[in-house]
């Protein structure tokens, strides 16, 4: 099936301005709302996000709040923008502001929400902000969740003093920047990944501490109580390899457990490293697109707002 790639400026929250990307299906079955991982941009998905096109199925995307172009491109970010200048609030503000977007381009059309990593984290908390959360109706208006290699715990978790001590850095000097830079072979263990991840100019070893603070404490909510506030009718399909060194598969699967969704699938890959859409081995990112083409197909039909929650 043909589709079409068109990059724009879109204005979003607070008057920013979002790099966007939006890869259009010829008579869409559905569209994807993806959301990148921490320090990226979502260019580096542009193989995924054909093959979705490709297949049926438009996909929107943007460069996140304080990353990317939107926080890079010197001639069209907004000027209050700089990398990784960014928090929790914000980053479901704009999760609601694409969802939203998307259905005003293509109305009608079931809405899928995508992560990978950091991500990943957000795509399973925006849905669990609770009853009285102020996105609950765009909330009931999704037809699916699927999280890669979500954040919800890291693999090797920081020291705890260190943490401690940035968590009180931060509520001073939130937006100053912190080492974070990742092994680049952990990505995959396709070794040409990692060697473009470090070239590539708009991925920056580094984040806020605020940033950083609102990722961990809200990706650990996320297992000690949000789970518990997932809509029991929103259909949910988590991703995760055995093998990743940066995102914790063990505690993606206590948040599958403990999600109280009638539809709900855990796909473990063995072997596999983090960035499961690059992963060529073992044919796992062939394997990534069936699921979540198929996941997809089975989920197609829009369910009543008034179901979901």
């Amino acid at each position: 099936m043909a589709s079409t790639l068109t990059e724009s400026w879109i204005q979003g929250p607070h008057s920013t301005n979002f790099f966007t990307r939006y890869f259009k299906a010829d008579s869409p079955t559905a569209v994807i709302v993806f959301v990148h991982g921490f320090g990226e941009h979502c260019s580096r998905y542009t193989e995924l996000h054909s093959q979705f096109a490709e297949r049926g199925v438009s996909v929107f995307t943007y460069d996140q709040r304080g990353f990317g172009r939107t926080a890079l491109d010197k001639e069209h970010k907004s000027k209050d923008s700089s990398y990784a200048r960014t928090n929790w609030v914000n980053e479901m503000e704009d999760v609601a502001w694409a969802i939203h977007h998307v259905q005003k381009e293509l109305p009608g059309v079931p809405v899928f929400l995508m992560g990978q990593s950091m991500g990943g984290g957000e795509v399973l908390g925006f849905p669990t902000e609770g009853r009285t959360s102020p996105y609950a109706s765009t909330i009931a208006s999704l037809s699916g969740i699927i999280a890669t290699s979500p954040m919800v715990e890291q693999t090797f978790p920081v020291n705890k003093v260190l943490r401690w001590s940035l968590s009180k850095l931060a509520f001073l000097t939130p937006y100053v920047l912190f080492p974070a830079d990742l092994v680049p072979d952990e990505l995959s263990r396709d070794t040409s990944v990692g060697a473009a991840y470090v070239k590539d100019p708009l991925v920056k070893p580094s984040g806020s501490l605020l940033g950083l603070m609102d990722m961990l404490d809200h990706g650990e909510d996320l297992l000690k109580s949000r789970c518990h506030n997932w809509p029991k009718k929103l259909p949910l399909i988590i991703f995760h390899g055995t093998d990743d060194r940066i995102t914790s598969p063990k505690a993606s699967q206590a948040f599958f457990d403990a999600v109280g969704t009638e539809d709900k699938k855990y796909v473990s890959y063995p072997g596999a490293f983090h960035e499961l859409s690059n992963e060529t081995e073992d044919g796992v990112k062939d394997k990534l697109l069936e699921e979540s083409v198929a996941f997809i197909e089975v989920h197609s039909t829009p369910i009543p707002e008034t179901s979901k929650l």
